[in-house]
């Protein structure tokens, strides 16, 4: 090992030792240490995230996630087990892979929902009309409380009938911009149904 490659590992060894006081610092809720760590992971988090999700917005929300959850789990994190930055990698794919398996959750959603604000009443039963209407009124209502960007693309697919191509192009917002809106509102809609939604 020739001199160069000594100084490389003594730098290297350093900045783990760093890491590792950082993560002690976070499990005894330091604020401070967390912001030294995000810094210094935030981008790279992001970037995995983006090549799992292909989706800004939902790297974005990773990346929250994954620093949210070494607030809370930093006191179970273990050096012997794996290196800090080993550690954030592998909290950060399990999270977007989640958020992967939730897509064909929220596909299903996208059809329950469809069926639902464009549900009108067609029914021999006076009964079940009136209830589809009220079901139809609480979801129009719970689309009021959805951030404005999400909502736009949610009525746009949903009453306008446009295809996410066709949002795409008649708001000059990307494809994939658009689909992880109409994702992201089909999970608030949902939040905000709660238990209303089994009845949709």
């Amino acid at each position: 090992m020739d001199s160069c490659d000594r100084k490389f590992l003594k730098v290297d060894t350093a900045s783990r030792q760093d890491e590792i006081s950082l993560i002690s610092r976070i499990a005894e809720q330091d604020q401070t240490a967390l912001s030294l760590l995000y810094d210094r992971y935030s981008r790279i988090i992001y970037t995995i995230a983006y090549r799992i999700l292909n989706s800004a917005e939902e790297s974005e929300e990773i990346v929250l996630d994954v620093f949210t959850q070494v607030w809370r789990i930093a006191k179970n994190y273990n050096s012997q087990k794996a290196r800090v930055d080993t550690w954030l990698f592998m909290l950060t794919r399990s999270r977007a892979l989640d958020r992967l398996r939730s897509y064909a959750r929220l596909d299903k959603a996208v059809a329950i929902s469809e069926d639902a604000i464009m549900m009108q009443p067609h029914t021999d039963s006076p009964e079940e009309d009136v209830l589809i209407r009220e079901r139809r009124s609480y979801v129009v209502a719970c689309l009021s409380e959805i951030p404005d960007e999400q909502r736009l693309v949610l009525e746009l697919a949903y009453f306008g009938g446009l295809s996410h191509s066709e949002i795409s192009t008649k708001t000059g917002i990307s494809l994939g911009t658009v689909k992880t809106r109409i994702r992201l509102g089909l999970k608030k809609l949902r939040e905000l149904i709660g238990e209303e939604w089994s009845s949709f």
